[in-house]
């Protein structure tokens, strides 16, 4: 409840569970024994920016025994000789006042206990499952790769087994080719002109002779 012109927390409902209370920037200055009625368990409590003028007017806070950080910038009370003192006196639960301990030591940024450990837990917890699903899905694209791999090493493997047998085949008819011109070559002239022209259809000119002599 920042800056919402409040005079005093009277209305406070009971809040049991209730750890971290901002009433900065209001114009309280006094009644703060209805804390302690209604939020027992406080743990962090921001009155800076209020009306708030003397020590005993914080008084009522001993009642708050988890009460271990209070703020009070920007309050009357903090131009008071020894204010410090008096409030670590006057309050010896707490830890820090406005941001320091006792020994001037500067409060961390945030407070487990204020936060809760839940959430923080459950962030972690996620980021390292994030982690292994991350390291799942790289595992299952190195196999995918390795499975690419062996599919184009078969069809290399294919590949080269039709060549060869083409080679093959191309060797055969080159050698059926040299054995039909070995045969042509080694029969005489006139044997392989007979042949030659009967393959062709055509008639031997000594033949169509003899056949107009007859």
């Amino acid at each position: 409840m920042i800056n919402v012109n409040l005079l005093s927390v009277s209305n406070l409902p009971k809040l049991n569970k209730l750890r971290k209370l901002e009433l900065s920037d209001n114009r309280i200055s006094s009644g703060l024994e209805v804390l302690a009625e209604r939020t027992p368990n406080l743990t962090h409590l921001n009155l800076s920016g209020n009306k708030i003028k003397d020590i005993n007017t914080l008084e009522p806070l001993k009642k708050l025994p988890n009460l271990h950080s209070l703020d009070l910038f920007n309050c009357e009370v903090t131009m008071l000789i020894n204010y410090r003192e008096s409030v670590f006196s006057l309050l010896p639960q707490l830890t820090y006042l406005d941001g320091f301990d006792a020994d001037d030591e500067e409060a961390p940024d945030s407070d487990p206990e204020a936060d809760g450990d839940g959430p923080e837990d459950e962030y972690e917890n996620g980021e390292e499952n994030d982690g292994d699903e991350e390291d799942d899905l790289d595992e299952e694209v190195i196999d995918d790769e390795e499975d690419e791999d062996d599919d184009l090493e078969g069809e290399e493997e294919e590949d080269g087994v039709d060549d060869e047998e083409d080679e093959e085949e191309d060797g055969e008819e080159d050698e059926e080719d040299e054995a039909d011109d070995g045969e042509s070559n080694h029969l005489p002239r006139g044997e392989k002109r007979k042949r030659n022209l009967e393959d062709e259809g055509e008639e031997d000119p000594e033949d169509e002779e003899d056949d107009e002599d007859d």
